[in-house]
């Protein structure tokens, strides 16, 4: 038995918990938020057999793409009041970043 943990862009969150419900994975689904851009995330957690990691891997991969976005950042070093315009960059977001861990234990009660 496996845990998978996967990091992915809200945007991406409903059509991959669709996906891996319609071939029979259950996940949790939590929210969380991004350290660097401050922004929405979904953290999904599953268990899941060893040979069906792969596939479940490749759900998310295939729906969970990453994608160019413009944000407004402050300058390195300029804190937020300071009188600093920000300043437009290009950043990608969404993909996902996916962990697999052993399990030494399951029980659903």
């Amino acid at each position: 038995m496996k845990l998978v943990l996967a990091i992915i862009h809200d945007d991406d969150a409903y059509d991959i918990m669709d996906m891996l419900r319609d071939r029979g994975y259950s996940a949790t689904k939590l929210a969380s938020t991004g350290g660097f851009l401050r922004s929405g995330n979904t953290t999904l957690i599953s268990g899941v057999d060893e040979q069906r990691v792969d596939e479940l891997i490749g759900i998310i991969e295939s729906k969970g793409k990453s994608r160019k976005q413009v944000m407004a950042v402050n300058p390195p070093g300029a804190g937020t009041g300071e009188g600093y315009v920000p300043f437009p960059v290009e950043v990608s977001v969404g993909g996902a970043t996916i962990f697999v861990m052993d399990v030494e234990q399951f029980r659903k009660v």
